[in-house]
Formats: C-alpha cells, sequence, structure tokens
C-alpha cells in the first residue's frame, strides 16, 4: 500500500468537531451525519473535519490518544518491549500529520504531540530493522508480523528494502566463500 492509500483510509477514521453552524442532518452512502448545531460536538470522518476547518466552519478536537501523557506512556512502552505495542490507531501517523498540519492551533502541545509521534515511529522502524536483520542473519525461511505496520514514508520502505538486500548479499557472499 503506497503512502496515499494509507492517507486516504485514515480520512475516514472519526473525529470530533464543533460546529459554527447549523444543519440538519446529512445523508451520506458511508453513513448519517450530524446533525450540526453551534457548539455541539458531532463526529464525522477527519476529510469532512479537514474541509470544514479549512473553511473555518468547525474547530476539530483531537482524538483521545492525541495527549502527551497518553504519547509518552506509549513511547515508553514501545521502548521497553521487544515486540510493538498496540497502538491506539492503525493510522495513528497519517492521522497526526493530518490534523497537526491542519489544526495546531486546536491542538494543545501540538509541537510536542509531533515529536512524541515521531519518536514512537522511529522507535518502532528501529524495532523492524532489527527483527529484519536477525530474521535474515538467522536464515529463516518466514516470519510472522503481529501489529499492522503502515509504511507511510517511501523513504522508510525503501531503507527497509536496501537493509534486507545488503543483508541478503552478504549471507551469499559468505555461502560462496565457504570451502568445499
Amino acid at each position: 500500500m503506497d503512502p496515499a492509500e494509507v492517507e486516504f483510509l485514515a480520512e475516514k477514521e472519526m473525529v470530533k468537531i464543533i460546529p459554527n453552524f447549523s444543519l440538519d442532518k446529512i445523508y451520506l452512502i458511508g453513513g448519517d451525519l450530524g446533525p450540526f448545531n453551534p457548539g455541539l460536538p458531532v463526529e464525522v470522518p477527519v476529510w469532512l473535519a479537514l474541509n470544514l476547518k479549512q473553511r473555518q466552519k468547525c474547530r476539530i478536537v483531537p482524538p483521545e490518544w492525541m495527549d502527551t501523557d497518553k504519547l509518552e506512556e506509549i513511547r515508553e512502552q514501545e521502548r521497553k518491549l521487544d515486540t510493538f505495542t498496540p497502538i491506539p490507531s492503525p493510522y495513528y501517523m497519517e492521522l497526526a500529520k493530518l490534523l497537526l498540519n491542519h489544526s495546531a492551533d486546536n491542538i494543545p502541545k501540538a509541537d510536542e504531540i509531533r515529536t512524541l509521534v515521531k519518536d514512537i515511529w522511529d522507535t518502532r522502524v528501529a524495532k523492524l530493522r532489527l527483527s529484519a536483520d536477525s530474521f535474515i542473519s538467522q536464515q529463516e525461511a518466514h516470519a510472522q508480523v503481529k501489529y499492522n505496520f503502515y509504511f507511510t514514508s517511501e523513504h522508510s520502505f525503501t531503507d527497509l528494502r536496501y537493509c534486507l538486500h545488503t543483508h541478503r548479499r552478504n549471507l551469499l557472499e559468505k555461502c560462496d566463500n565457504i570451502p568445499k
């Protein structure tokens, strides 16, 4: 899945907004939304929240997990355990990027949250690289990934692919150098 597809899926996640306009229910294929009343929270997909925010029609309420205390706890768990820890959303990285880029003024401690999300991401990528290194050096036949791990960055995927290719080449060279 490429980054644009993952972001598209992330935009379907629901988020609370506080509208500053009145509108009856909207009937969409994906489900009914609303009614919209000024000052009363309502859940809408991220794509609609961003559109309304851009037109200054609402204030976006950050998801519960987008809190410095909760993200610090996730970061510490991620650093302590050898396996991936459950994350609050399969699209946490994309949601954080979208919401922080388009509604940072609605998110308390936005810069700190951005840093924490990046730290969690970096820790997960490091675990994945270490796991791939171990997998290749042990010449395993297959592997299992317990939690979803999406590559939002083509750069990250390219780095991992290069790492796997390099290890494979090194192993093949070692096999060629074994005396017969």
